[in-house]
């Protein structure tokens, strides 16, 4: 059984961002904020990935590939979402999230599920955002007329 591209290139975006931030808090660079915002190059290569796989297979229908980009990226977010939520229980649950939160924009002392959920909505946020960006790159590479 073959998965669509939506979820492998959005296990792609999910792998990505999980071995970054790993390779991140391993060289002890998890507190710099603007590495971690880095993390947005992942999701326009999943995006990226899945419309060159949409163009190579003829689709040029530009709400199906707004459809599957969106998809992947949603993919990737959630993944990596619930990747953060596992990982913080494992690492001591809201103890950690308070040293996260420390260099973040939260205000107080936010438990593990509230800044996971914080962190999906900014995800899926910049998910939107990366999806109609890709989409007029693409649509102005490749017009569908």
């Amino acid at each position: 059984m073959k998965l669509p591209k939506e979820i492998t290139n959005g296990f792609l975006i999910f792998l990505g961002i999980g071995i970054y931030f790993l390779l991140m808090n391993l060289l002890g660079l998890a507190d710099l904020f603007y590495l971690r915002t880095l993390n947005v190059f992942f999701i326009f290569y999943g995006v990226n990935r899945t419309m060159q796989m949409n163009l190579h297979e003829g689709e040029t229908n530009f709400v199906s590939n707004a459809v599957s980009a969106m998809a992947t990226s949603v993919v990737g977010v959630a993944l990596s979402v619930f990747g953060l939520l596992v990982y913080s229980y494992a690492r001591g649950g809201d103890a950690y999230v308070e040293t996260l939160s420390k260099t973040f924009m939260f205000g107080g002392n936010p438990s593990v599920p509230t800044y996971c959920i914080c962190l999906l909505f900014e995800g899926l946020a910049s998910s939107v955002i990366v999806t109609l960006m890709m989409m007029l790159y693409w649509n102005n590479k490749y017009a569908a007329d």
